[in-house]
């Protein structure tokens, strides 16, 4: 595998539609994609069971040449995981739950931090997968999932040595922009945060439902301030279901046939800065 410097790092989320079967094409077909996005940090949410993350490392590395290194820890109350697949040269630790992140929904998900460090680049990074639903009851769950995060980020931003890290949050927000505002308004805590994904993709979609709509549940925010190390304008929608071929005759693949044999959303992945 040849080997290049660079100057920036890219980091990605992706939710792996966990919830589904993973059979051996699925998941053939998930480290295809993601040694296509070959980012240098990867968060992923919806992994099932809990050895799959290394089933694709594996994958990753035997199939392309890729080495990743993997943290995930399991949760406590859901099958569905959160975990972070990073390369040799990305540095990453104090990898732990933040405490009460499920909020008032008992079997829900933990959201998973970690600091990170690649070359020059230092971050909190956390992933989140939040409360799914589009009833008022289902936002009241989420008001109390983010409460608890954008606490745990408020905090961190005060915390001496960590104050001027970059903080990164991504994952499965289960929000719409400009429906969702009072999880918005919460999860950002003392005006910490920026949801740089409701603006940058706001004309974009992320979740592929059945009836053939989509939407922008999945978020990514960088802190509003010491985040001079993101590359301004990188954060896109990884358009996965066009890099992968159908076979060797058809190129692409169409969003419909991606959520029945990958996944039924599509990355994110942004650039930073890294001398």
């Amino acid at each position: 595998m040849p080997q290049f410097q660079h100057a920036i790092a890219r980091v990605a989320v992706w939710n792996l539609a966990g919830f589904q079967t993973t059979s051996d094409t699925r998941a053939a077909r998930q480290a295809e994609g993601l040694a296509l996005l070959d980012a240098e940090l990867v968060t992923l949410v919806e992994v099932r069971p809990i050895e799959h993350i290394q089933n694709l490392a594996d994958r990753l590395r035997d199939d392309y040449g890729v080495a990743y290194q993997v943290a995930i820890l399991p949760q406590p109350a859901s099958h569905l995981n959160i975990g972070f697949l990073y390369k040799p040269g990305v540095e990453l630790t104090d990898i732990g739950f933040i405490p009460g992140s499920n909020g008032a929904y008992a079997d829900g998900r933990l959201a998973l931090a970690a600091r990170v460090r690649i070359g020059g680049f230092k971050a909190v990074v956390v992933g989140v997968h939040l409360k799914s639903g589009r009833d008022k009851a289902d936002q009241v769950l989420r008001d109390s999932q983010c409460a608890v995060i954008g606490q745990y980020l408020s905090t961190v931003r005060d915390t001496p040595g960590l104050g001027h890290h970059t903080l990164m949050l991504m994952g499965d927000f289960n929000m719409i922009p400009g429906q969702d505002v009072s999880n918005f308004h919460l999860l950002g805590g003392d005006d910490v945060m920026d949801f740089i994904s409701c603006w940058d993709l706001q004309d974009r979609f992320s979740h592929i439902l059945d009836r053939g709509r989509a939407n922008l549940l999945d978020g990514f925010a960088i802190s509003r301030t010491w985040s001079r190390d993101y590359v301004r304008g990188s954060l896109r929608l990884f358009p996965m279901h066009w890099t992968m071929n159908t076979d060797s005759e058809h190129p692409g693949m169409g969003r419909e046939r991606f959520k029945q044999e990958v996944s039924d959303h599509l990355p994110f992945v942004a650039s930073v800065r890294i001398f």
